[in-house]
């Protein structure tokens, strides 16, 4: 049961990519703050192992987010475990590293399906059921990289551009409905996504060491950073916070930083 002073307390939450990473420590947190979470992941066998540490009243299930059928099963899955649904945090997510001119179509159709599509998709299912509940609250990762651009990376900052606009549109349509939509912009954040990323530069430590010189407070973010602020957003405390872009980025973008 949750506690007095938690901050979702008997709130069903819905975290996509909660396998790892961000997602994973998203639904840990929400649990931790009264919650009770269902933890998706493309990879069903890694979203049980996060359902199984939050505990037995936690739900894993395996959705591949670019799919309609997919989606639908699984949001109607959770929405019938825990009878409704109030929180949806849309974390699933890829990155691809290629500039523009060297990006295949394949790569740049699963970026953009993985990232954004999947945004419509989970969102449009989870749509009745949040109405259901007399609202609730939608929160997408979106990324610095959606505001400010970075070399060779061209389909994830577009797609990520595409998250925070999308985030801006469904709070306007959500409004009348009682539905909160915001997106937090992580800045580089300690993940096997970003390992990945480090992985496919020329020079992976000088890479690693350059992402950790830029961001001001001197380090990458934590999950936890990350995780935090989804608490916020899918709480009471933000009951008039909608359509905002929240960065979360150790002062990246703040400005040129000389160190």
């Amino acid at each position: 049961m949750p506690v007095a002073d938690s901050r979702l307390p008997g709130k069903v939450a819905l975290v996509t990519g909660a396998g790892s990473g961000i997602g994973r420590e998203t639904a840990i947190r929400c649990a931790g703050e009264g919650a009770r979470v269902a933890c998706a992941d493309l990879n069903e066998e890694t979203a049980l192992a996060t359902a199984a540490e939050i505990g037995s009243d936690a739900l894993g299930l395996g959705v591949d987010v670019t799919k309609t059928a997919s989606v639908e099963a699984g949001v109607n899955a959770v929405a019938d475990h825990f009878g409704g649904l109030d929180c949806l945090i849309n974390n699933a997510g890829v990155t691809i590293v290629g500039a523009t001119h060297r990006l295949s179509e394949d790569d740049w159709d699963v970026e953009l399906a993985t990232n954004l599509k999947s945004i419509y998709l989970v969102s449009k299912a989870a749509w009745p059921h949040l109405v259901a509940r007399g609202g609730g609250s939608i929160a997408q990762t979106a990324s610095i990289a959606g505001i400010w651009a970075i070399p060779d990376d061209a389909a994830y900052c577009a797609s990520k551009a595409g998250a925070i606009m999308l985030t801006k549109c469904m709070a306007l349509d959500g409004a009348r409905d009682g539905i909160r939509a915001n997106c937090v912009c992580p800045g580089f954040t300690q993940t096997p996504m970003i390992e990945g990323y480090f992985a496919d530069q020329p020079d992976p430590q000088a890479s690693r060491a350059h992402a950790e010189s830029i961001h001001p407070l001197g380090r990458l973010g934590r999950p936890r950073d990350i995780a935090d602020a989804f608490v916020y957003l899918s709480s009471d405390e933000a009951s008039w916070v909608t359509g905002t872009a929240l960065v979360v980025d150790g002062g990246l973008i703040s400005g040129i930083w000389g160190g």
